[in-house]
């Protein structure tokens, strides 16, 4: 009979399967069945759908690697890894700070006021999931109306209490937002479903480019260079017929 292997280094190992876990659950708070309202977002996409700007898988791609760039991994990306940082130290005025400056580099008021409806729904659906203190008490003071609660904030928090490294945080959300653009994208040009999953599957090798590009910059990067779609996104407001709400 052969011998069993000494299983002290195996990938099942206790630190392993930890890191397993809070990846799946990362995973899964990014799950379109995930009821924190997601994929009705398009960020001024809709826009440019309705104006023919995006009409071609083409157009579809530069559109999500603009958006991606310019939008998300010199915002919202940062964010999170700033605040993954702070609520690793449980530094509270770092995470005030930054709740404040996550709305400010928001110019359009749907872009602001999607933000702030993610963060309410997400914390209100992770809380009954057994979340940590830390997040619990981050709650609190949403509901108290101490602070917003914009959800680059509060995921960057419950990616740092789930144990999931900020890298994989990161990359997740940027991979998750580009998919909901795509879903929503055939939906509304329309696309097939084979071209979505084609733009999809393209986009990928963007997005660990972006992650990686993350981890060099810091709050000192943020900036907002897509005007283009921050225009779209204010305009989405007076469209004549909407499908999404931004």
């Amino acid at each position: 009979m052969k011998q069993l292997k000494d299983d002290s280094n195996n990938h099942s190992n206790t630190e392993d399967t930890l890191t397993d876990l809070a990846l799946l659950r990362l995973i899964q708070i990014h799950d379109s069945a995930f009821p924190i309202g997601s994929f009705t977002q398009t960020y001024g996409m809709e826009t440019y759908i309705q104006e023919d700007v995006i009409r071609t898988k083409e157009d579809l791609v530069a559109y999500c690697t603009s958006f991606l760039f310019q939008n998300l991994v010199r915002g919202d990306a940062i964010l999170i890894q700033e605040a993954y940082a702070a609520a690793q130290e449980q530094d509270i005025e770092r995470l005030l700070y930054l709740e404040q400056l996550c709305g400010a580099i928001k110019l359009a008021k749907e872009s602001r006021e999607a933000s702030v409806k993610l963060g309410r729904q997400f914390i209100k659906t992770v809380s009954p999931l057994g979340t940590d203190d830390f997040l619990t008490d981050w709650k609190a003071r949403i509901d108290a109306k101490e602070i917003k609660g914009h959800y680059a904030i509060l995921y960057g928090i419950y990616s740092a209490t789930t144990g999931v490294s900020a890298h994989h945080a990161v990359m997740t959300y940027l991979f998750a937002s580009l998919n909901g653009l795509v879903q929503n994208a055939v939906r509304a040009v329309p696309f097939g479903q084979t071209t979505g999953v084609q733009v999809t599957y393209e986009l990928i090798g963007h997005v660990t480019e972006a992650a990686k590009l993350v981890a060099t910059l810091t709050e000192a990067d943020i900036s907002n260079n897509a005007l283009g779609i921050e225009l779209a996104s204010m305009k989405h407001e007076y469209l004549f017929s909407r499908l999404f709400i931004s």
